[in-house]
């Protein structure tokens, strides 16, 4: 497996995956349209920001995340790496994909000098809390959204 940063071609199969969590999606179904392509272009421009593939050897995108750094004041100013829309393709699950790439991210961040990598889940998200747990992750916060 191959972990590396996104390029414009992986955007259709990264799309592919974060539109349904529990099935394969074709990417050639997935309409990339200009939001797509600009928000890419966004991440790809910033250096504070990464998407992450996991590629299978041959060009397959089988899972992905994005990867944001976050300076602050807090832990005496140290960075942080924060985690976002982790996917792994439903039909590769269970095969220690997840883990892979998590601990991909988790040495990226490391390696960059972040003292702390956070995330977070949907509350139905059951399974996906016990997996986080396996790799480290304590619940220390409650999480808040407001759309807008």
């Amino acid at each position: 497996m191959i972990f590396r940063n996104a390029t414009r071609e992986d955007l259709p199969a990264v799309v592919a995956l974060l539109s349904d969590e529990d099935s394969v999606v074709d990417p050639l179904s997935v309409d990339v349209d200009e939001a797509y392509t600009r928000a890419f272009e966004a991440v790809e421009a910033d250096a504070r920001n990464e998407i992450v593939v996991m590629d299978d050897g041959d060009g397959t995108v089988l899972a992905c995340l994005q990867l944001t750094y976050i300076p602050g004041l807090g832990r005496k100013g140290q960075e942080r790496a924060l985690i976002e829309a982790v996917r792994v393709r439903a039909d590769r699950r269970g095969a220690g994909l997840g883990r892979a790439l998590l601990t991909a991210a988790i040495g990226r961040a490391r390696e960059r000098g972040c003292t702390l990598v956070q995330l977070t889940s949907n509350k139905r998200r059951e399974e996906a809390h016990r997996f986080y747990g396996s790799l480290g992750f304590a619940r220390s916060h409650d999480g808040f959204k407001l759309a807008l």
